[in-house]
């Protein structure tokens, strides 16, 4: 079957993931014909073997381990375990309320599904199967897959991806975690919380190693506490298998025995065989290269999404995708800033961010100063027990260019972080805003005053 003989649509997406769906949307809104190709499911990694999954075995490792320091807050309670068959049954039932209600959501915008592995074949059509569909401008949108290192072998039993991991059917007695970016942390401080034996792996001297040095000092410290080991600074050497799972080797000769090793040095993009080259698509690495309009160097192809060099996070293809349909639409919508886009570590402590390190600031800027704010002089965060801090990059007499945080439930806070930098307020104008009491939001308005020079509840 042929769909060009009735005519091109305006917009064919190849990938219904966070950037895809997110550009169908926005463009059916504004009045424009869309097809939306996935050879799976709606909602793509982040929405089933991604962000939502991960953060519900988050939620539950938070429960297991409030159960287990209850006594310290006067409730007597008792810990029996972790029944790993409820937890998944509650992850996926997380996931698949919010997969039906996305399904519905683009169906009643008069989006098409087409399901199946969909290719390109032209600048301006993509075969699925024997259809071919034609639009004015065509969309790549096919994400990323977990990736490897040379010569190391996913086995997918005692050698795992996150994908894996998501879908284990038992907590591991104990794991490896090759790679400390926020997959391996977020995976590490979960199956701590479960009761696992954790050690991180990490080629590089910190963990979170594109975070501000500081919040990733403080995060290893956490973590040390809660006892996860870290092999920082060490390179992999090589995994054997073993009766009892996997015998992990760095090249400094260490050896860690443990039941299953998690790769997680992360995400490659999903172009192969997909017919990118054919068609004379720019690529680097597996990479599509775009311009700053998201376009590729074939005029009626853009990408969006984990499939272009950058950041690989939901929200930017979510960004990416509403920026793409509205500049197709003939809107002048502003770009995507991605010097200050918000980045989470779900982990226990988390870690947030947004905005410039402190390293990168003096690079660009020079002078610069910072202020960092403990956590321990937050009301709400001794209710809840936590340590942390907000630290701030700044510009002399100008504005915050950086925001950091480390600390429970400091994503929460990443908004108004956000607004900040996106908006260069300077420490003084974010001073005299009244943040509500307590708090931990306080702990964004303290470090400003401290840096405006009138600290509050801060020593210095």
């Amino acid at each position: 079957m042929v769909d060009s003989a009735a005519g091109p649509v305006d917009l064919v997406i190849l990938g219904g993931g966070s950037g895809g769906y997110a550009a169908a949307l926005r463009a059916a809104e504004l009045g424009q014909e869309v097809v939306l190709i996935e050879k799976d499911k709606l909602g793509g990694t982040c929405l089933h073997r991604g962000c939502i999954p991960t953060k519900a075995l988050l939620h539950s490792a938070e429960i297991a381990d409030n159960i287990r320091e209850s006594e310290n807050y006067g409730i007597r309670s008792t810990f029996d375990g972790i029944d790993i068959a409820k937890v998944n049954a509650y992850k996926d039932s997380v996931v698949s309320k919010l997969y039906r209600g996305l399904t519905g959501l683009v169906k009643g915008r008069g989006i098409e599904i087409v399901e199946g592995h969909g290719r390109l074949v032209s600048p301006t059509a993509v075969a699925v199967g024997d259809r071919v569909i034609s639009g004015r401008h065509v969309v790549l949108a096919t994400g990323s897959r977990s990736k490897s290192l040379p010569g190391l072998e996913i086995d997918h039993r005692q050698v795992i991806t996150s994908d894996d991991a998501l879908a284990l059917d038992r907590v591991p007695a104990s794991a490896v975690v090759l790679g400390a970016g926020a997959i391996g942390c977020e995976f590490a401080s979960v199956w701590r919380s479960f009761g696992a034996d954790v050690s991180i792996v990490e080629a590089l001297p910190h963990l979170v190693p594109l975070e501000e040095e500081s919040s990733s000092k403080l995060l290893e410290r956490a973590l040390r506490r809660r006892g996860v080991k870290q092999h920082l600074s060490a390179r992999f050497a090589g995994v054997k298998s073993t009766d009892a799972g996997v015998t992990v080797s760095l090249e400094d000769g260490t050896t860690i025995e443990a039941e299953v090793l998690l790769v997680a040095v992360g995400r490659g993009p999903v172009s192969e065989g997909l017919g990118y080259d054919e068609v004379g698509i720019a690529m680097d690495r597996g990479f599509v290269l775009v311009d700053h309009q998201l376009r590729t160097n074939v005029p009626t192809v853009s990408a969006i999404g984990d499939l272009r060099p950058g950041l690989q996070l939901a929200h930017v293809g979510f960004a990416e995708g509403i920026f793409l349909a509205e500049s197709l639409a003939g809107l002048s919508p502003a770009h995507v800033d991605y010097d200050n886009v918000p980045r989470v570590t779900y982990s226990s402590p988390e870690v947030a961010s947004v905005g410039l390190t402190s390293a990168r600031a003096a690079e660009l800027y020079g002078e610069i100063v910072t202020h960092t704010y403990d956590l321990a002089g937050n009301g709400k965060a001794q209710i809840l027990q936590t340590a942390g801090a907000v630290t701030l990059v700044a510009l002399p007499d100008g504005p915050v260019v950086g925001i950091h945080m480390v600390g429970d439930r400091v994503g929460e806070l990443i908004a108004e972080a956000q607004l900040i930098t996106n908006w260069e307020a300077t420490a003084t104008d974010v001073a005299q805003l009244i943040h509500p009491h307590p708090t931990l939001s306080e702990a964004i308005g303290e470090a400003h005053l401290a840096l405006a020079g009138k600290p509050l509840h801060s020593h210095n």
